[in-house]
């Protein structure tokens, strides 16, 4: 979650992402094209709610849904999935960051939602920190930004810890915004958790073995309109 306000959007979520100081540089594996495992990071969690607004309640929920979403979609595509946490627990930032590097030919995919003071900002972003996530990051941005009503903000750089102590390919995903009035209420609904985590999975099978080799799963709706039209 970033949070932006009038005088140039300037990021005050910096404390709860990355150390503002100089900081030391994680040799990065480009493991981009490899990889077999996924590290799915739910952002925030117990202590920690990140954003919280009435449109969108609490981030630490949202991120915790699509991420779970997502990691179920990637075990069927056959990846190993790792998820940072799977309950409302705090993980402190380097303990993310740790628990993907003790992976194999591993990348990682954080999971956040936005906010802003001003309601009107919307849109769809993706991180990276290393030239080796930066494939992986447009696919995310591309892949999302086929969802219905979606406003590209773009592909970004960032100093984020999750990011930049990652020794393997790392992105950070923002969903929406939370202060959003229609971002909001899009991110209490499952339907729009499930088709972000979607993507992103899409996304993701696409970098590992190329465009289309994507199988979205049957969710319960497909398989009542197959019953339905088989009936008739």
């Amino acid at each position: 979650m970033l949070r932006f306000f009038h005088v140039g959007l300037v990021s005050v979520g910096c404390a709860l992402l990355a150390s503002c100081g100089s900081v030391e540089q994680t040799q990065v594996k480009d493991t981009s094209r490899t990889f077999t495992t996924v590290v799915v990071d739910a952002g925030h969690g117990g202590k920690d709610n990140g954003a919280f607004r009435r449109y969108g309640g609490a981030e630490k929920q949202a991120t915790l849904d699509v991420a779970t979403r997502l990691a179920s979609k990637l075990r069927e595509s056959q990846f190993h999935v790792v998820m940072t946490r799977s309950s409302d627990v705090f993980i402190p930032l380097d303990d993310r960051a740790a628990i993907s590097n003790r992976q194999k030919n591993a990348i990682f995919v954080s999971v956040h939602f936005n906010d802003s003071g001003r309601r009107g900002i919307r849109g769809f972003e993706t991180y990276y920190h290393s030239p080796a996530a930066r494939n992986l990051a447009y696919r995310i941005q591309q892949q999302i930004m086929t969802l219905p009503g979606a406003v590209n903000r773009g592909v970004k750089t960032a100093n984020f810890r999750v990011l930049r102590k990652a020794a393997y390919p790392a992105v950070l995903v923002e969903c929406g915004f939370l202060s959003n009035r229609k971002e909001g209420a899009a991110a209490r609904s499952a339907s729009r958790r499930d088709n972000l985590a979607d993507k992103i999975a899409e996304a993701i099978v696409d970098q590992r073995y190329g465009k289309g080799m994507y199988r979205a799963p049957s969710t319960a709706s497909d398989a009542a309109a197959s019953s339905s039209e088989h009936a008739n």
